[in-house]
């Protein structure tokens, strides 16, 4: 098929050109020879003319070169600056890289500004000491990542060591991002603790004899009973209580025979009676013993020993036939309608804390009750290892549901005022310092150190350095903390501060010598 641009010339040229070539050799002569050169030219001329035409209709057809699809990217959510041409995991937290949308608003190429970014050094994704001007590769083959101007330029960060951080939005979900606002509240009011329950030191009572005998009878046989006051505990014969009933009976005989006569001795049989009857009382026998004692007129051989105060028997250590020696202690018994409850409470609280302060107890024993107490005791002591004091509360315990070695929590109710408060989550305790991270909009967040005031281990109050309205992260303030470290390392390292970045240690690549210097025509690569 022939194309326009061959003509009728170029025909006849081409059928004499192949005419010659079909001529026997031996007829060639001079003149076929000039006939042949000529149409060759002609031919050649021709074909030129095509390729021309050609070439220009192709270049009308051509794609632009702005039209080319842009390059995939692959960057690690938690770290903006670490993106690269092909999936894979983040050098730094290990996280699966995610695909970018490449174009004009994207982060990777476009600035604050909406212009274009533009490339201050090149950092080791292992080590952000190491920096590079150049697009470099490690000694484990891993490509330097590209650090932008808008990313370490700037004042120096408000904190020391941390920088500001920006996390769009689809990352703030990914990492499950929450803030909370500042506000005005109550401060104080409240000073929250566990206590554990115990015996009310006060209320302990021991039973015990004061003359040696043996043991005719028990009535409480076992650890734990309840006893109300006066109910009988156990029998005992001593012959020495026998022989003090004997007197004190003869005693009152004497008084009626004496009684008689004149009043004086009537007076000095009364002194005897007393003086037996005393005896008797001091030796623990009670007046219903005495009482009978006289009625009867009759000693017993067994003297009745009733309970002294009303509560719990601890402690048993007596049977029936067992001798009992002067001193012993057969009983033990706990007065248990008021308790104690053993709190502690750092020394940061002491100011609020004082003797005569109201306190609750809730116990998971009794979760939709709350009892109420006061302290009775602070101790003048700290104990150098907790660094807490020990305090003490007094709670009226009538129906016995507080048991000892109990556990609850109990709250001191303390005078309150107002001021700033936020979540306690939303404070990071750096050591020498306290700071948050306050949401500046824009998916921006600012570093910003504060000082605080009492807390309840909810919320906590800010005496400096936050105003009523500004919004603090409370969730994944930790992650953001790292990345905003790693800022400002690379913000240092960017020469804001006076120092040079390091010099890469990268593998040699064509063109670049082993000492690390630029071949001829390679000056722009620095070592």
């Amino acid at each position: 098929m022939t194309t326009d641009a061959e003509g009728p010339d170029v025909q006849a040229g081409s059928q004499e050109v192949k005419a010659a070539t079909q001529a026997p050799r031996g007829r060639f002569g001079l003149s076929t020879v000039i006939v042949v050169g000529a149409l060759s030219a002609i031919t050649a001329g021709g074909g030129v003319f095509l390729l021309a035409r050609g070439s220009g209709a192709g270049h009308e057809h051509a794609t632009p070169a702005t039209q080319v699809a842009a390059k995939e990217q692959y960057q690690c959510p938690m770290h903006p600056t670490i993106v690269q041409d092909h999936p894979g995991d983040c050098p730094i937290c290990g996280m699966k890289l995610v695909k970018v949308a490449q174009g004009a608003g994207s982060a990777p190429s476009a600035g604050p500004a909406g212009g274009e970014r533009k490339i201050a050094f090149y950092r080791s994704p292992m080590d952000p000491k190491v920096t590079s001007p150049t697009p470099r590769k490690d000694e484990m083959g891993m490509a330097y990542v590209p650090v932008y101007e808008d990313e370490v330029s700037g004042a120096s960060p408000s904190v020391e060591g941390m920088a500001a951080v920006s996390i769009d939005p689809d990352r703030q979900q990914l990492i499950g991002l929450r803030t909370a606002e500042v506000v005005r509240g109550q401060v104080g009011g409240q000073v929250r603790t566990v206590g554990r329950v115990a015996v009310d030191e006060t209320r302990v009572r021991h039973v015990n004899v004061k003359n040696a005998g043996f043991v005719e009878r028990i009535f409480v046989d076992f650890v734990g009973k309840r006893v109300r006051k006066g109910d009988p505990l156990f029998t005992l014969y001593s012959p020495e209580l026998l022989a003090a009933q004997e007197e004190y009976l003869l005693a009152l005989r004497t008084r009626g025979i004496l009684g008689s006569a004149s009043g004086a001795s009537g007076v000095s049989g009364q002194a005897l009676v007393d003086a037996a009857r005393r005896r008797l009382a001091l030796w623990d026998v009670s007046a219903s013993e005495i009482q009978r004692l006289e009625e009867s007129g009759q000693p017993t051989k067994t003297i009745t020993f009733h309970s002294p105060v009303a509560g719990v028997v601890t402690k048993k250590d007596v049977v029936e036939g067992m001798k009992l020696e002067a001193g012993a202690m057969p009983y033990e018994i706990v007065d248990l309608s008021s308790v104690w409850v053993l709190a502690d409470v750092y020394e940061n609280e002491l100011r609020v804390v004082k003797e005569g302060t109201p306190a609750t107890l809730t116990l998971k024993a009794f979760p939709d009750r709350s009892f109420e107490g006061k302290v009775v005791f602070v101790d003048p002591f700290l104990d150098p290892q907790a660094r807490t004091v020990k305090v003490r509360l007094t709670f009226p315990n009538k129906g016995g549901d507080l048991r000892p070695e109990m556990f609850g929590e109990v709250v001191l109710t303390t005078a309150s005022h107002e001021g700033l408060i936020v979540q306690s989550d939303a404070i990071i305790d750096s050591g020498t310092a306290k700071v948050v991270f306050v949401a500046q909009g824009d998916g921006k967040f600012q570093p910003r150190p504060i000082e605080i005031g009492q807390t309840d281990g909810t919320v906590v109050e800010i005496t400096s350095g936050l105003q009523a309205g500004e919004h603090v992260v409370t969730r994944a303030n930790f992650l953001i903390d790292s990345e905003s470290r790693l800022r400002a390392s690379l913000a240092a390292m960017s020469g804001s501060g006076g120092s040079k970045p390091e010099s890469a240690r990268v593998l040699p690549q064509p063109g670049v010598d082993t000492a690390g210097s630029a071949a001829p025509g390679h000056e722009g690569h620095a070592r």
